[in-house]
């Protein structure tokens, strides 16, 4: 087993440390970009006491020529500092992409994980902040005291001013982010939750349009989105106050630092090509902090993206790397387990066992709230147990990879999605490359081959899970094909025939049929006979507990009270 670090700070220090050289290119250019700065007040200086007192038009042109090479070095090396940080930036997105995009997946069915796919949008974040103006005024604050040293030079009454200056900036800043980052993080979190439910009302569209639920959906995201709108804007003005208050600032000591520089000037103090240049320096080292102020909204998103993250990958770490076992035999093995589903805190599962071998299937019945569900999760290893064990072939769930696991087992939920794509797509499991001959196959098994080669397009015809014009027949037929592509050892069937007619619960009960032939196992949760019709073993549950288990006939002769209808009819019949 490799050790992988299982603290998000720790992942985070990891890739700063990849990126070590980056950021020291970085560093490196901002010292000639902060240097090639004094080019400016130098280029005045010379100008102002050297040319005009000279006439010299030889001079000037020299020094012209001079300054217009050290811009564009400025320039290039300022670009080239850019482009280092924001690959610094894209390669921090690409090593955490694949990490936060498991975390996320892994976390929709772990107790407390709730940023959803936000992390994504954290990790964007902290992309953008890495090529924004912002991270090139922290590579140049350093830089300040040297160009308030500079100022002192000319003359220490310029320096006070200057560092009086400073210290008015850095208070506004530091009073900025005091008074700004809780209005901040309540706006944007507002804004995410009203995001999300614009997205959930969109998903239930013909749901809201039949059921005439537009005002009121309306009216719900309204008020959301009002709230979101009023933090935003109080949260805009706190910022808009300091942003526009150091523009001010910094406007008004220039001009008061060319006031005192006269002065001193007309008191022969200084040269007047000093007042300039002082007034120049005095510019360039208050930029950088009025940049940080004017960019702090990125800022904290960042951080506060940062922090979110961290806490993520805390409680999500990394699936530790396993000895890959050997293709399993349909032997599942369940003793005492105990299912408690995310976010709650009861158990909906409580000390269930029983055991299948290969070539069996078995039937789960029960009223709704049993526990038959909340059994299929746990058997594809969706919901981890809270005790007890699940065991394919001896070895716990945990002892597989998840993706490998996912391909020894077929799942088919009650709620079948299509994700955006081909039907071969959704078949292959969205495979880069999809084996088509087993995604014939699988469809054959599943009988929706004729139905969708009669689909325009066929195979290739275009779906998603939103605006699909696909019945719920349809999209269960594709599903179940998804459940049988790849020859699973294992099938596990939620509900499979809820939405399917006479021949499609024949076509199941064929791939079951099929299934068992070849030694896998299947395992149905059902409310309707027909769907035990060709389990060997039965599970009743009741309250999350078992309440019997064994052959299929004698559990339904001694808990099932019209058994000799059901009989009759072939499993046709309805229990009671």
């Amino acid at each position: 087993m490799n050790s992988t670090p299982t603290s998000g700070k720790a992942e985070f220090g990891r890739i700063r440390t990849q990126n070590l050289p980056l950021f020291g290119s970085a560093f490196v250019f901002s010292i000639f970009v902060n240097l090639l700065m004094l080019t400016g007040p130098l280029y005045m200086l010379q100008v102002y006491d050297r040319v005009l007192g000279s006439q010299s038009e030889e001079t000037l042109l020299a020094l012209s020529v001079l300054i217009a090479f050290l811009y564009l070095m400025m320039g290039l090396l300022d670009f080239a500092r850019g482009r280092v940080m924001a690959r610094a930036g894209g390669r921090l997105q690409h090593a955490l992409d694949q990490r936060v995009f498991t975390a996320i997946l892994r976390g929709s069915v772990l107790p407390g994980v709730t940023r959803g796919s936000l992390g994504l949008r954290d990790l964007e974040s902290i992309q953008r902040l890495m090529s924004s103006p912002a991270m090139m005024a922290i590579f140049d604050i350093p830089w300040t005291p040297l160009f308030l040293l500079a100022i002192f030079m000319f003359h220490p009454m310029l320096g006070i001013l200057a560092l009086a200056g400073g210290a008015i900036l850095v208070t506004l800043a530091l009073l900025n982010q005091w008074l700004t980052t809780k209005p901040l993080g309540q706006a944007n979190g507002t804004v995410n939750q009203a995001e999300q439910m614009a997205g959930h009302i969109a998903n239930e569209g013909e749901t809201i349009n039949a059921m005439g639920m537009r005002a009121a959906a309306f009216a719900r995201w309204k008020k959301l989105r009002d709230l979101s709108l009023s933090q935003q804007l109080s949260a805009s003005d706190r910022a808009g106050v300091f942003s526009t208050s150091t523009k001010s600032t910094r406007l008004f000591l220039q001009s008061a630092m060319l006031g005192l520089g006269a002065y001193l000037v007309l008191q022969n103090e200084m040269t007047a090509g000093a007042m300039i240049a002082s007034s120049i320096l005095m510019g360039r080292a208050l930029a950088p902090i009025e940049q940080a102020i004017g960019q702090w909204p990125a800022v904290q998103r960042a951080l506060q993206g940062r922090k979110d993250l961290v806490e993520l990958l805390d409680k999500v770490p990394p699936f530790p790397k396993l000895t890959t076992l050997p293709r399993p035999k349909a032997q599942i093995e369940v003793k005492d387990l105990t299912i408690v589903p995310p976010g709650e805190s009861t158990p909906t599962l409580r000390m269930v066992s029983f055991s299948i071998a290969p070539g069996q299937a078995m039937g789960v019945i029960g009223p709704s709230g049993s526990g038959k569900s909340t059994l299929a999760r746990a058997i594809t290893g969706l919901w981890p147990p809270a005790s007890g064990s699940v065991r394919l072939d001896g070895a716990t769930l945990s002892q597989y990879d998840p993706d490998t696991l996912g391909s020894y087992i077929g799942y088919l939920p009650q709620q079948v999605h299509l994700f955006a794509g081909t039907i071969t797509e959704n078949i292959a499991r969205l495979a880069e490359a999809p084996n088509e001959a087993e995604v014939v196959e699988a469809a054959k098994r599943a009988d929706a081959h004729e139905m969708i080669l009669k689909l325009p397009g066929g195979y290739d015809a275009q779906v998603g899970s939103v605006n699909s014009r696909l019945s719920g027949g349809q999209i269960q037929r594709i599903g179940l094909a998804r459940a049988l592509y790849g020859d699973p050892t294992l099938l596990v069937l939620d509900e499979p025939n809820s939405n399917l007619d006479n021949s499609g619960s024949i076509a199941l009960n064929t791939a079951i049929q099929r299934m068992k032939a070849e030694g896998k196992s299947v395992l149905i949760m059902a409310h309707r006979p027909a769907a035990i019709q060709e389990c060997d073993l039965l599970l009743v549950l009741d309250g999350g507990l078992r309440k019997a288990f064994g052959p299929r006939d004698e559990v339904l002769k001694a808990t099932v009270a019209n058994y000799s209808d059901i009989a009759r009819k072939g499993g046709m019949g309805g229990v009671t």
